[in-house]
């Protein structure tokens, strides 16, 4: 068995809520220079090298990517030879108020959502945690945006939906979305498990590299057609039309119930921040 001193964790974790809030990543800069080749309209192209040239300032000055600093969010996995002896969501909370305040990251979680009334440290964290074999423990974190959240859905389709029900219920929530998600976007979707577990797979799906594929061969065709047809859809960068309406479509799925076919689609904005840290 072994620990992580509290000190340390929390240290660790500051730096990335900094890192991430001003430093995107080097696949996402990669996939919006790749749309912005292939654009054919100026506009978007204009919009395109803005968004470039906004991420290279931010890195450079180590500003913030936007002004919305999001709502903390953790995938957190436990090695079982691990112990601690302290309140590990006590301290990842720790560090978000640290991170926030030392990055002068704007604060925007209200205590309830009927008062607003703000907490001032962007604290509490949304935090899901995943037992695992092994005595790391390996922190993914994103700050999460609301304009991009606000435009996310949920539906329970049912089985004779199918797979062109999934399409269109995707398809559908990006046109809804239009400029108010801020594209070009990634998205995340989640198929199957029942209400809240499609939910959650479609966030997990927004952790995943850009680079990647699902692992299952149907997922894997989806997020290929739904990348296809939703970059047909003439959105285009910020809702102003154009070819680059996602980045990447990220599919995970979950065995359902023989009546059930329960889909999630969370969307992330251009300024898809995210880092990890292993302990």
């Amino acid at each position: 068995m072994r620990t992580i001193p509290k000190e340390k964790l929390i240290s660790e974790l500051e730096r990335i809520i900094i890192e991430a809030a001003t430093v995107l990543d080097d696949e996402v800069v990669s996939c919006l220079r790749f749309g912005r080749e292939q654009e054919t309209s100026k506009l978007a192209i204009h919009i395109l090298d803005e968004i470039i040239d906004n991420q290279q300032i931010a890195r450079t000055e180590n500003i913030p990517l936007c002004q919305d600093t999001g709502v903390a969010v953790f995938f957190v996995e436990i090695g079982n030879n691990l112990y601690f002896d302290y309140d590990l969501t006590e301290a990842i909370n720790q560090a978000v108020r640290n991170g926030y305040i030392k990055g002068y990251l704007r604060k925007s979680v209200v205590q309830h959502p009927l008062d607003r009334k703000n907490t001032l440290d962007n604290t509490p964290a949304i935090i899901h945690y995943l037992p695992v074999i092994g005595d790391q423990l390996r922190i993914r974190f994103a700050p999460k945006g609301g304009g991009s959240e606000n435009m996310s859905k949920l539906t329970m389709l049912t089985p004779a939906d199918g797979r062109q029900g999934i399409i269109d219920f995707v398809v559908e929530t990006v046109r809804n979305a239009g400029g108010k998600a801020c594209p070009p976007i990634i998205l995340g979707v989640g198929i199957g498990g029942n209400f809240e577990k499609s939910a959650l797979l479609a966030k997990a799906a927004l952790f995943r590299k850009l680079s990647d594929e699902a692992t299952n061969p149907i997922d894997r065709e989806l997020e290929k057609e739904l990348y296809k047809v939703i970059n047909e859809t003439n959105v285009g960068p910020m809702g102003l039309t154009g070819k680059t309406t996602c980045l990447a479509v990220k599919v995970n799925s979950y065995p359902c119930h023989i009546a059930s076919l329960p889909v999630a689609v969370n969307i992330q904005c251009h300024a898809a921040r995210h880092k990890e840290v292993i302990l």
